[in-house]
């Protein structure tokens, strides 16, 4: 097989690489950047290629070594090395305590939210948001289901237009 012939093969097993890539990465861009790793090493290296061997199993090997490199590099590169005296990085506390007053703020404007409901809707608004079903409020309450359903529906919509300055 002549060079043209070579490159043209390589970069037609550009689609079925795609899922493997995808697999390996859990990411399209990642994976887009593995297939064309995979492919330029493969043409780059043409002369390693052994003409009667599987190319496209040469290929799925070139991208499984290129993954697990790529994967051991970003290990080490997240490796911290302590060069202190008393090996304060190390030591310290690798989990930091964030200032938890606004979520507290947030959690009381969620009560009181809840807590201005009229009760025909915040009954069972808190029984769903406690894992109650549909059809389990219902015969609690005596209600029809879709009397229940109706008013949870208008619970959240009520309770999302009073904590709209939280919505991301």
């Amino acid at each position: 097989m002549n060079s043209q012939e070579f490159d043209s093969v390589v970069t037609s097993y550009a689609a079925p690489l795609r899922p493997f890539a995808l697999n390996l990465t859990k990411n399209m861009e990642e994976a887009n950047d593995l297939i064309q790793d995979t492919l330029f090493r493969a043409l780059s290296n043409r002369d390693k290629f052994q003409d009667g061997t599987n190319l496209k199993a040469w290929l799925f090997t070139i991208m499984k070594n290129i993954f697990i490199n790529n994967y051991r590099r970003k290990l080490k590169r997240n490796t911290i090395i302590d060069t202190t005296d008393n090996l304060f990085y190390l030591n310290s506390p690798s989990v930091l305590t964030e200032n938890e007053a606004t979520a507290k703020f947030v959690m009381d404007d969620m009560k009181n939210a809840i807590k201005s409901l009229g009760e025909e809707f915040r009954v069972p608004f808190m029984m769903h948001f406690e894992g109650y079903k549909y059809h389990e409020i219902a015969e609690e309450l005596r209600l029809p289901l879709g009397t229940v359903k109706s008013r949870i529906f208008f619970a959240r919509k009520e309770l999302k237009g009073k904590l709209e300055q939280y919505k991301p």
